[in-house]
């Protein structure tokens, strides 16, 4: 993702690509800001009416868009694999997840909101969670159904208005998303898909119609999304890049392990913020380990998106798999060992093998930085106090994993010392609508799913009821205390 700056005042066209073949897909025509802004403050109107819908009213409405994303199963998976190249088994497996997002938030939202009483001793006091307006979301391509509906359910459901920016390569994707929520009725102009340049965002966030910003996309972008924010005093929450790193014990069992974490690296061909990038084996198990994370990278196959059977399919782009390819280079040439891929294929498309480094230490790009695609960067580390510490030596601090034989072990390791938002025992880290999801350091702030996440666009506000004025004399008494 770009960078939002100053916005202008022009429509853009929104090409795609298919990943799998090069071959020019359709075209879109985009917004033009003071289109944008219109539309913002169409989506504010109804926003103010949205807002005073019961939970019954939004739970019905936000269910039915689940119930459509499973009938349209095949027209969505059809544009994500044409748009960014996702395969067909993790496109279905995509829209449910979506589906089943929409149906916990209609369930639970309005338990998350209910009003939390204040024993105060007395007089009532109590808390209560109001929606905050119109929310702007910027979304990124790689999960491009997930990403949106993991914001939108929540929001909807807390009576917010929402507007979408999606990357500039799903266009199609973020307006079967816009359709979808309009054909479960909710009202005109309360989602809407905006197709802009990143250059035209900040006019967005700036506009006294948007109340919030939830971005998730690069360091670089949420950086000058928060600063654009923070300019005009809205709240963000970013889900920004990640390095998970992965830690694989003396006591675990290699297979087992190997088997978790190159299913970690290789979810959705690695272009994932959540995962498992470096993985941190204790040096008493690193030969083994290397043989076995070899054998199991090697089971992704690169394959026809469109088959069912398929695990590996193209990379969102050529760019994208160039810039892969050359951190992959840069890493070698700085001491790492190539074990497994790591060349271009001679062939159209954005292709590139499921890839292997050991030898990986820092001052490399496979140590210290994101390589968004199926590449697994392998670390020696001499115990487990090592592995901690390289775990934590990294900007990043989203997700994280322990791989061991103890859980008790495990559990203390994930719990009070990898420096990230998640912490994952025996198994790779994901998104789910029941637990928080969000990172710290340059991984960002803020939380989506569960009660934190839909209370994250809510206005917290306490409530204080007194069962009569007090005398004049009695207030002042008070303010001095005060």
């Amino acid at each position: 993702m770009n960078d939002p700056i100053a916005g202008t005042d022009r429509a853009s066209q929104f090409p795609t690509v298919d990943p799998a073949t090069g071959a020019a897909g359709k075209t879109y025509t985009g917004h033009s800001t003071a289109e944008a802004l219109a539309i913002a403050g169409s989506t504010r109107a109804a926003f103010l009416q949205w807002r005073r819908t019961g939970f019954a009213e939004r739970s019905k409405i936000v269910r039915k868009a689940g119930a459509l994303l499973r009938q349209r199963a095949d027209e969505l998976v059809g544009l994500m694999t044409r748009e960014m190249g996702k395969t067909v088994s993790e496109g279905r497996a995509e829209v449910e997840k979506c589906a089943v997002h929409c149906d916990w938030f209609a369930d639970h939202a309005e338990g998350y909101l209910t009003n939390e009483p204040v024993d105060l001793g007395g007089p009532e006091a109590f808390v209560t969670f109001l929606p905050v307006g119109v929310v702007f979301a910027i979304m990124p391509w790689n999960f491009p159904l997930w990403q949106v509906i993991r914001f939108a359910a929540p929001a909807l459901m807390a009576g917010n208005g929402a507007l979408l920016k999606h990357a500039s390569t799903v266009p199609g994707c973020a307006l079967a998303i816009e359709d979808i929520f309009r054909a479960a009725g909710t009202p005109e102009d309360l989602f809407r898909t905006l197709l802009l340049t990143p250059e035209q965002a900040a006019a967005v966030i700036t506009d006294r119609n948007v109340a919030a910003v939830t971005l998730t996309g690069s360091v670089r972008a949420g950086k000058a999304v928060a600063a654009t924010a923070g300019g005009v005093l809205k709240k963000c929450v970013l889900e920004l890049g990640g390095s998970d790193p992965y830690l694989i014990l003396d006591d675990a069992d290699v297979g087992a392990a190997a088997a978790v974490c190159a299913k970690a690296r290789m979810v959705n061909g690695g272009q994932s913020c959540i995962a498992g990038k470096r993985f941190i084996v204790v040096a008493a198990l690193a030969a083994a380990f290397e043989t076995a994370m070899v054998e199991a990278m090697a089971g992704f196959s690169m394959g026809d998106p469109l088959k069912p059977d398929t695990r590996f399919g193209p990379l969102e782009s050529v760019k994208a798999r160039d810039m892969i390819h050359d951190q992959v280079i840069r890493s070698v040439a700085g001491g790492a060992k190539l074990l497994l891929g790591g060349a271009v294929p001679d062939r159209p498309g954005a292709w590139y093998p499921a890839t292997v480094l050991t030898n990986v230490t820092a001052g490399q790009p496979a140590h210290d930085e994101e390589i968004f695609g199926p590449v697994a960067a392998i670390i020696s580390a001499r115990d487990e106090a090592d592995a901690i510490r390289i775990a934590n030596d990294s900007e990043f601090g989203l997700g994280s994993g322990v791989l061991t034989a103890d859980l008790d072990r495990g559990r203390r390791i994930a719990a009070e010392e990898l420096e990230a938002g998640m912490s994952f025992v025996n198994d790779n880290v994901r998104s789910d609508s029941r637990m928080p999801f969000g990172g710290i350091k340059q991984s960002g702030y803020g939380r989506e799913c569960a009660a934190f996440g839909i209370r994250e666009f809510t206005n917290i506000k306490t409530v204080y009821v007194s069962p009569q004025a007090k005398p004049a004399a009695a207030a002042a008494a008070q303010t001095k205390v005060e």
